[in-house]
């Protein structure tokens, strides 16, 4: 039932992007990870109305959210090959496929927006030529606030969460978790209350934004304000349906991209001290870690930016160059 209610929403997607119908409207299904509660979501809703009414209903994007057309995992393989003509993903997710994926995903290399921005900046060229090679094309790039530990009790040092079940998100955050002897576990944003509610997970890094989407403080009851690192999603369209659509469309659409990413940036640092006091409202014990924790945290941030660097080379040493300048 599943694959015959995909292939139709596939098969929907792609007529709707290839021809012209009696009311001349194309209809884009686009797939995204998380509730429709989360800024992420709102921001890209605001873009598909600001589409929609500046082509004048002639390019109409459906938002399915919470990883309802597609799991969160599927959704950039399905972008590129056809079908759902765009698609929102969570970058780092992707980075076991080519390094410049986890690049924003390095504890500690950029922790705050200001720093972020320029990451982003310096690294823009190489992500839009490696999305390029996979028949996509970037539209726009959003972060979350940045990261921090939350636990079901006071995390002290990196020792404290040897043993630990440490929810995992992408192949960093399973890397940190292997460095401190902790024992990852994947689990998506959307899962996160049944899987501390069940005993899967003990522990887990992530922002303040989605600790306050999942009601963390159910099931958690200390967050470490660590500042790790500042992920972003991007929003990709499949180069070929998007360069289907008539010169004014496409100007339509990065209009709106360019709209969505500033207002994203600007929604993001605003979430960061808003999910923070919500925290606090809720009884959350919210603390600065502890000097022997950041210090253990310091030294994993050097050790994953280093294999980073490694593995992304001529690309990667190009990119901090130009960060660092």
């Amino acid at each position: 039932m599943l694959f015959n209610r995909r292939t139709l929403l596939a098969g929907a997607a792609l007529a709707a992007a290839i021809s012209t119908s009696a009311s001349a409207q194309t209809v884009w299904n686009m797939p995204t990870p998380y509730g429709d509660g989360n800024f992420h979501t709102q921001n890209i809703r605001t873009f598909a109305a600001d589409v929609e009414r500046a082509t004048s209903g002639a390019l109409r994007i459906t938002v399915h959210s919470g990883g309802s057309l597609f799991p969160h995992a599927q959704i950039k393989r399905n972008v590129r090959q056809g079908l759902a003509p765009i698609g929102e993903v969570l970058i780092s997710l992707h980075a076991n496929e080519a390094p410049i994926y986890g690049l924003d995903s390095v504890p500690f290399l950029a922790v705050s927006f200001a720093d972020a921005r320029k990451l982003y900046n310096a690294s823009k060229a190489i992500l839009e030529r490696r999305l390029g090679e996979e028949d996509l094309q970037l539209l726009f790039s959003v972060p979350w606030p940045p990261q921090g530990l939350f636990a079901r009790k006071e995390i002290t040092s990196i020792e404290d969460l040897r043993g630990l079940r440490f929810r995992t998100y992408n192949p960093g955050t399973g890397r940190i978790a292997a460095i401190a002897g902790a024992t990852p576990v994947q689990i998506e944003a959307a899962d996160l209350p049944t899987a501390f509610a069940t005993g899967r997970v003990e522990s887990t890094i992530t922002s303040a934004a989605t600790g306050v989407d999942t009601r963390i403080w159910e099931f958690t009851t200390h967050y470490h304000d660590t500042q790790a690192w500042i992920p972003r999603n991007m929003v990709i369209v499949n180069r070929a349906q998007f360069n289907a659509l008539p010169q004014a469309q496409r100007d339509a659409v990065l209009a709106a991209a360019r709209a969505a990413e500033e207002r994203g940036w600007e929604v993001a640092a605003r979430e960061t001290s808003t999910r923070t006091q919500t925290l606090r409202e809720n009884r959350m014990t919210v603390l600065e870690p502890s000097p022997s924790l950041r210090n253990g945290l310091l030294a994993i941030g050097r050790t994953i930016s280093s294999e980073w660097e490694t593995a992304a080379g001529a690309d990667g040493r190009t990119i901090l160059e130009a960060y660092r300048r």
